[in-house]
């Protein structure tokens, strides 16, 4: 059968299960979107390419499908540079197509030409240059494999317009030959065996789960390791949702801003279990004094990261679901010869619990944590977060609780502004029977507000609650605290737009919230909106994210927090 490159290339995505692809059209993909107007595929237009690659994260994360992107060359590509470097740092499974100059054309500094492939070499798993029309097939098919198998990423495909309008005999390719890309799926059986058998031996022992979790979707058996052994939990902020937030044994996220609870936990448990998560420096803060007593299990799919950051004296390189399977199956028998009681560590670990609870001042104005502790509660903990980046995400991140895994999408490695409007639209496109709520401030969403035309025109119901401090909330915390209170090009108060009005002039509905009192009114009218939905809440404006461990810090010495 003959087909152009175009053709092949949307037959090829039909065949991967394609159902969304978020892009922007420009001259030289324009033969793509000429097939794409007759395809089966919808199309998302987005109005900025940036958000077309936190869009199709947002899908990829909201329902662990392949997200695809789309954009033109020259400046369309590059401006899709920073969703791929976000879900590259955290593990997402996207695929970008870019339009690239003809073949011959390239090399030249022609009309919008860039070298997208070499500017995106450090942050993809993988990129394609496609120079034979006829290669195109299986370079589609390789695309999505590698962007979903082992540890997810993103994977660029860049076609040069002649690739797209040329013809050629397409044959759907029947297997693939990635030489060189063999995952490792399976644990070390020995190093499984000592693993149980350290973690029925330990009288103090923590699990931290992190995003891996989610990735392989291994929260069942995650959830039976946790019930099997009584061991406390905590989950990363990439984690949340991977285990039930509201479970006795959970005791909160860990790090900068986690809980007291899960940062004491962690300096003195004598094991640490570590699935799914790389040890970030915004968990371990200083590294030499965490976690300084336990004998470190570290699972994870890429051999990369076990040591990179901890020493880790059981290394167990496989994917989580199926590690913790067999793990499951060696601590069973593990306990046969008994488990040590850890009913002392319980003990404290419930102390620490109760004595240092995440709380707030409660003193009658309109603050942060308030309000997500009202979404929370209004929505019964089950809508889908989305959170742009800063105080906002912390605040989110402390006061929604998650017991459903894919419910809480946020920026965590790159902590990238702007991320939570267009993943919330990506989110909402792939689960549209759910409630999706960004969690945004007045700062982050200012960088992408034009994506709400893109909610309104595909009559998307997501609602956008604004966290509107006026400022650039969490540098202008640090320049309170560890610079003097000199405010330095943080203050935003003079020419933030009306929320309310730039809402109405998308299309969308807007809603102001001045008093506490409004609070319950406005989230319930926004959930019940059959449209898109901006709640503009006007709270304190230097409320800070507590507790928190200062840059550097160890995270047993955390200031903030207390409530008198």
């Amino acid at each position: 059968m003959k087909l152009t490159g175009a053709q092949a290339l949307i037959n090829c995505l039909e065949k991967e299960g394609v159902e969304v692809i978020f892009g922007y059209p420009g001259g030289v993909v324009i033969p793509i979107y000429d097939v794409l107007y007759d395809s089966k595929i919808r199309h998302i237009l987005v109005r900025h390419e940036q958000c077309a690659a936190h869009a199709a994260d947002g899908y990829a994360r909201a329902t662990g499908k392949v997200g695809v992107c789309m954009a033109t060359s020259g400046p369309g590509a590059t401006n899709l540079v920073t969703g791929i470097a976000n879900a590259h740092l955290d593990s997402i499974p996207i695929v970008a197509f870019t339009g690239q100059v003809a073949t011959q054309m390239i090399g030249t500094d022609a009309f919008q030409e860039a070298d997208i492939t070499g500017i995106t070499l450090p942050i993809v798993k993988h990129s394609y240059l496609v120079k034979d029309v006829r290669d195109l097939p299986e370079i589609i098919r390789e695309a999505f494999y590698i962007a979903s198998t082992g540890r997810p990423g993103p994977v660029l495909v860049d076609i040069p317009a002649d690739i797209s309008n040329a013809q050629f005999a397409h044959r759907h390719p029947v297997k693939l030959n990635l030489a060189g890309f063999k995952p490792t799926i399976k644990g070390n059986v020995r190093q499984i065996k000592q693993a149980a058998k350290s973690i029925c031996h330990a009288k103090r022992p923590l699990i931290v789960a992190g995003g891996g979790i989610l990735r392989s979707r291994a929260w069942d058996e995650l959830q039976e390791l946790v019930r099997l052994t009584r061991i406390p939990i905590t989950t990363t902020l990439m984690g949340k949702g991977a285990y039930p937030e509201t479970d006795d044994l959970y005791v909160g996220m860990p790090g900068m801003h986690g809980t007291k609870c899960a940062n004491y936990a962690l300096t003195e448990c004598d094991l640490l279990l570590a699935v799914g998560m790389r040890f970030d420096d915004r968990v371990t803060g200083k590294l030499s004094t965490f976690a300084p007593d336990a004998l470190v299990i570290h699972v994870d799919i890429d051999p990369a990261e076990i040591g990179k950051n901890i020493k880790t004296r059981i290394p167990i390189v496989g994917d989580a679901k199926t590690v913790l399977k067999d793990l499951i199956i060696a601590v069973e028998k593990e306990k046969l010869e008994g488990l040590e009681d850890i009913g002392a560590w319980l003990q404290q670990v419930n102390s620490w619990k109760k004595k240092y609870p995440l709380a707030y001042k409660k003193n009658g104005k309109l603050l942060p944590e308030f309000v997500v502790e009202k979404t929370y509660e209004l929505t019964e903990g089950k809508a889908i977060i989305a959170t742009e980046v800063g105080q906002n995400q912390m605040w989110a991140a402390q006061f929604y609780k998650c017991d459903k895994p894919q419910s809480f999408i946020t920026s965590g490695g790159l902590g990238t502004m702007g991320f939570g409007l267009p993943a919330s639209i990506g989110a909402q496109i792939g689960r549209p029977d759910e409630v999706v709520i960004d969690i945004a401030g007045d700062g982050s969403v200012q960088m992408v507000s034009q994506e709400l035309a893109t909610a309104v025109a595909n009559k998307l119901p997501i609602n956008i609650f604004i966290l509107n401090n006026g400022y650039l909330g969490m540098v202008r915390q640090w320049q309170e605290l560890f610079y003097h209170h000199r405010y330095s090009q943080t203050d935003l108060a003079v020419g933030t737009p009306d929320f309310v009005k730039l809402a109405e002039a998308y299309g969308a509905k807007g809603i102001r919230v001045t008093e506490i009192n409004q609070v319950e009114s406005a989230i319930k009218e926004a959930i019940d909106s059959p449209e898109t939905v901006v709640v503009d809440f006007l709270i304190e404006r230097e409320e800070n994210v507590f507790p928190m461990v200062p840059a550097g810090g160890s995270i047993n010495e955390m200031i903030g927090g207390e409530i008198e």
